[in-house]
C-alpha cells in the first residue's frame, strides 16, 4: 500500500467524526463530488454543548448511511475509491473513535490505502476546495508561505504555511477558544445552542460601543490569544445590569447591546493578532477556517486588515465548508496522498489522538 502511486482524478472517500457532525465525502483530487453531513445540533442543544456519550451513539447510528448516501452521490462504488482519509484527531475520543474504526474496516475490506488527518489541516486547506466541475477560489501561484487563522469551537490557532503540508503553529489560545467563548456567552443570556450564530444575529440590532469590554492579551508579545477574561467581564456585566434593573432577565435592547459589545471584542481580539502576525512572518496570502469564521462581522474585519497589506484572503468558496465537514479531509488526504504520506503500519496501530496538534515554535 505505501507504494500506491497518486494518479490524476485521484477519488478519496473521506470521513469525519471528531465532534458533532458525522459527514462523509467523495472527493477526486481537489473537487467535492459529494459532502454528507449529519448534524447532531439538536441532542445537544437541551444540553448546551457537546455530550460525548450521546455523539458517540449517534455517530454510530449515522455513520454506514452516511457512508452510503456519499457514495450514491457522488455516483461511484466503494471499489472504485481510490484511498480513504478519516480525522484521527483532535476532537472527542469517543467520536473519533467511530470513524477511525469505520475507515480501518473499509481499508481492509475493500484493500484501500488509508491516510490519517489533523482535523485542523481539513480547516487550514478548506480554502483550496472546488465544486465538481472545478469551481471555487483562483489561488494565486506565489500564494505561500501563508498565513492561517483557524476559529472554531474547540481552537484559535495561528498557523504559518510554508507550503501545504509545512505547517507551524506559531499562536493559540491559552484557555478558552473563541467559539467556546461565543457559546458561553450567549448561555449566560439564555439565547440557546449554538450560541455563536444567535450572538450574531442579535448584534446586528445592538450598539457594538455600548459597552466596554476588555481584549485580553491585546498588548503581549506573543500571538497568542485569551477569551476567558473577556467571558469573565461579560458575566460581571451582565449581573450587574440585572441588579440595575431588579430583573432576573434583560429586555431586548441591552441584550442586543451586549451581543454586539462581545462580537466586537472577540473580533478585535481576533483581527489584533492576525495583523501582529502578518506584520511578523511577512506572508503572501492569508487562509480562514473553522465554524467561527464564518461570522460576517469577522470576515469584513479579516479582509480590511489584509487589504491594507495587499494579501488576498481565502475563505471556503461555500460557507458550510467553514464548518466541520469530510470535504475538508479528502482535500487533506489528496495532498498527503501526493507527498506519499499513507499509513504505512498495521491498521490497528492507527489510534484516535483527540489531543493532536501542529508544532508548536
Amino acid at each position: 500500500m505505501s507504494n500506491t502511486k497518486i494518479h490524476k482524478n485521484y477519488k478519496v472517500l473521506a470521513i469525519d467524526t471528531s465532534c458533532d457532525e458525522t459527514s462523509v465525502a467523495v472527493t477526486v483530487d481537489d473537487k467535492i463530488f459529494s459532502n454528507v453531513i449529519s448534524s447532531q445540533v439538536d441532542l445537544h442543544r437541551k444540553w448546551g454543548g457537546v455530550v460525548p456519550t450521546i455523539a458517540k451513539r449517534a455517530h454510530k447510528e449515522n455513520i454506514d448511511q452516511a457512508i452510503s448516501e456519499a457514495i450514491k452521490r457522488a455516483q461511484m462504488k466503494l471499489e472504485n475509491i481510490d484511498a480513504i482519509g478519516v480525522t484521527c484527531g483532535p476532537g472527542l475520543a469517543m467520536a473519533l473513535e467511530i470513524g477511525l474504526d469505520k475507515a480501518k474496516e473499509l481499508a481492509q475490506k475493500y484493500k484501500k490505502p488509508l491516510i490519517a488527518i489533523n482535523h485542523m489541516e481539513g480547516h487550514l486547506l478548506s480554502p483550496l476546495l472546488k465544486n465538481s466541475k472545478g469551481k471555487g477560489n483562483e489561488i494565486q501561484k506565489n500564494t505561500f508561505p501563508a498565513l492561517g487563522l483557524l476559529v472554531s469551537g474547540g481552537h484559535t490557532e495561528l498557523i504559518l504555511i510554508k507550503k501545504i503540508g509545512n505547517y507551524q503553529k506559531i499562536g493559540q489560545t491559552v484557555d478558552d477558544a473563541a467559539g467556546e467563548a461565543f457559546d458561553k456567552f450567549a448561555n449566560m443570556l439564555d439565547l440557546g445552542y449554538p450560541g455563536g450564530e444567535i450572538v450574531e444575529e442579535f448584534a446586528k440590532k445592538g450598539d457594538k460601543n455600548k459597552y466596554i469590554l476588555p481584549r485580553p492579551m491585546e498588548k503581549s508579545r506573543d500571538l497568542n490569544y485569551s477569551f476567558s477574561g473577556l467571558k469573565t467581564a461579560a458575566l460581571y456585566l451582565i449581573r450587574d445590569l440585572k441588579k440595575k434593573t431588579h430583573k432576573d432577565f434583560l429586555n431586548k435592547e441591552i441584550v442586543y447591546d451586549l451581543c454586539a459589545s462581545f462580537q466586537k471584542a472577540v473580533v478585535d481580539s481576533l483581527v489584533i493578532k492576525l495583523q501582529k502576525a502578518i506584520v511578523e512572518t511577512k506572508p503572501n496570502s492569508v487562509f480562514c477556517g473553522g465554524g467561527v469564521t464564518s461570522n460576517l462581522t469577522l470576515r469584513k474585519n479579516i479582509r480590511k486588515i489584509a487589504k491594507s497589506y495587499n494579501l488576498p484572503v481565502y475563505f471556503p468558496y461555500l460557507q458550510k465548508l467553514n464548518t466541520d465537514n469530510a470535504a475538508m479531509i479528502g482535500i487533506a488526504s489528496y495532498y498527503k496522498a501526493k507527498r506519499d504520506e499513507f499509513w504505512k503500519n498495521e491498521l490497528k496501530e492507527l489510534e484516535r489522538n483527540p489531543g493532536l496538534s501542529f508544532k508548536i515554535i
